[in-house]
């Protein structure tokens, strides 16, 4: 019984070297180009080494080539080159080599040995063996290196054949098609309170924080990818002022990735929303401070992880959730969806180059009537749902005890109102209408009473119906928008209320 393990193993063992023999030999470097430092990088003395180190998007990682096999090992430092060759990006070939690891040794011997004729009853069982779904995608490659030199039965002309071989069903939009991918209307809302601040108070941040609101910017206003936005430089970004706009005009060039062909990327040119540019003007006078140059990354950060955890982080303060810079992508998306964007417009701003790619965008658009609502107040189980942005309630006595500054009051639409509650921060330094922008802040310290925030759901609402009355109640009117918006909030002020009270 050993003898005919041994010879088994003998025999499998020939076979690979039999398909090493007649690959060409190694060179003594591989060349790559690496996109986030926009440089060309070498592996030296491919042959003897035990692993690539690779640099991918700022990092730098291993790829081990530890098989029980030397000549396995070799076959997939092929398989490696050969995708390098196809122009496929080098983290592209480290993900499919990376995990073709988890493929057995007898398993690849059986993929070498199966030929055109064997191939199909080979991978049926092959497919069900459970591996990461880019260990399929390096079997595959491996085919068409085999395909290339004439190996083992295959060639150029089977090429179609092994591209029809299908792979594990993955649905990668699920948890957009879900909802689960995109952030709620009231995290939204407090992600550009926070940038509207930011902007306010950028004279008085320290370059850290700017960096910090600059990367959430990207991701929120643009839908960038954490790697799109480390490789910002400090050359992909304009400031000029304008005549007759207090606001400086400032665009962003950034670059596309994650193409299936390197030679399909293109420059992505975004302006930036101009009540935020502020933010760029001061981290730029913070970059010009430390004399940093144009080849300098514009947020200090060294690779795409850095930005990720940062974005994570700050959304955990803001929102007070667990979010994601890919939240806030797909959001992104969905809101041009909802705005009635073409597929061509969303793959611009997406930077995809083919415009099929977001199409689940569109199907689930037609399942956003009630973000809709939610974002007019007119969904009754929003309105019982609603998670109340303010700091606490306080009782009438607290109140009296706020100094002056702290006390809110005004007259919106020409209602006099007062009392409603205080702020943390104080009236005089806030940016925005009294009363209107309160209901809704998480600086805002609501008074404990029903009563008084009824009074004020009455008083708008017959403001609401004065304008509806005028015919200035149309869709398109900011001042109808934010009253709408106003009285859901102070709808969700009473309701908890009232509930607190049941």
């Amino acid at each position: 019984m050993d003898k005919q393990l041994n010879l088994a193993l003998r025999i499998d063992e020939d076979v690979l070297r039999e398909v090493v023999d007649q690959l060409p030999d190694m060179p003594s470097v591989i060349k790559y180009y690496d996109d986030f430092d926009d440089t060309l990088r070498s592996i030296r003395n491919p042959s003897e080494a035990e692993s690539f180190e690779i640099h991918l998007a700022g990092r730098l990682v291993s790829l081990p080539f530890d098989q029980s096999s030397k000549h396995l090992a070799t076959i997939m430092k092929q398989v490696f080159m050969h995708l390098l060759g196809e122009d496929l990006s080098s983290g592209t070939a480290f993900q499919y080599v990376h995990a073709g690891r988890s493929i057995e040794p007898e398993n690849a011997v059986k993929l070498l040995k199966a030929g055109p004729a064997g191939i199909s009853s080979f991978w049926a069982p092959f497919l069900s063996s459970d591996l990461p779904k880019h260990a399929y995608a390096c079997a595959k490659s491996l085919l068409k290196l085999l395909s290339k030199y004439r190996l083992m039965g295959w060639s150029e002309s089977y090429l179609d054949a092994i591209t029809a071989l299908p792979l594990p069903f993955n649905d990668k939009y699920a948890v957009v098609r879900s909802g689960k991918a995109f952030v709620s209307v009231d995290d939204e809302a407090a992600i550009v309170r926070f940038l509207d601040e930011a902007s306010h108070d950028c004279d008085k941040m320290s370059g850290l924080a700017l960096q910090r609101a600059g990367t959430l910017l990207c991701a929120y206003q643009f839908g960038m990818r954490p790697i799109q936005i480390a490789m910002l430089k400090w050359r992909d970004v304009r400031i000029r002022n304008e005549p007759n706009n207090p606001y400086s005009a400032v665009h962003l060039t950034f670059r596309m990735v994650k193409q299936r062909s390197d030679s399909a990327t293109k420059n992505l040119l975004r302006r930036v929303k101009s009540d935020w540019a502020p933010i760029f003007v001061a981290l730029k006078r913070h970059a010009n401070g430390r004399g940093e140059e144009t080849t300098d990354s514009v947020f200090g950060v060294q690779s795409a992880n850095d930005v990720t955890r940062r974005i994570t982080k700050l959304l955990s303060i803001v929102l007070e959730v667990d979010a994601t810079a890919f939240n806030l992508r797909h959001t992104a998306a969905q809101r041009l969806v909802d705005a009635g964007a073409s597929q061509e417009e969303l793959a611009e701003f997406l930077g995809h180059t083919d415009i099929t790619t977001a199409l689940v965008y569109y199907e689930t658009s037609a399942n956003q009537a009630e973000r809709v609502n939610k974002a007019l107040g007119i969904s009754e189980i929003y309105q019982r749902v609603a998670r109340i942005a303010h700091d606490r309630f306080i009782e009438p006595e607290e109140l009296a005890q706020l100094k002056e500054f702290q006390q809110i009051g005004g007259a919106p639409h020409g209602v006099p109102i007062a009392g409603i509650g205080g702020c943390t921060s104080g009236q005089a330094a806030c940016p925005y209408n009294p009363i209107l922008s309160c209901y809704g802040c998480r600086k805002f310290m609501p008074i404990h009473d029903v009563q008084m925030h009824s009074k004020v759901l009455a008083d708008f609402r017959g403001v609401a119906r004065f304008f509806h009355e005028s015919s200035r109640g149309d869709a398109v009117s900011p001042a109808y928008l934010q009253l709408e918006r106003t009285i859901a909030e102070v709808q969700a002020v009473v309701a908890e209320l009232e509930g607190a009270s049941s």
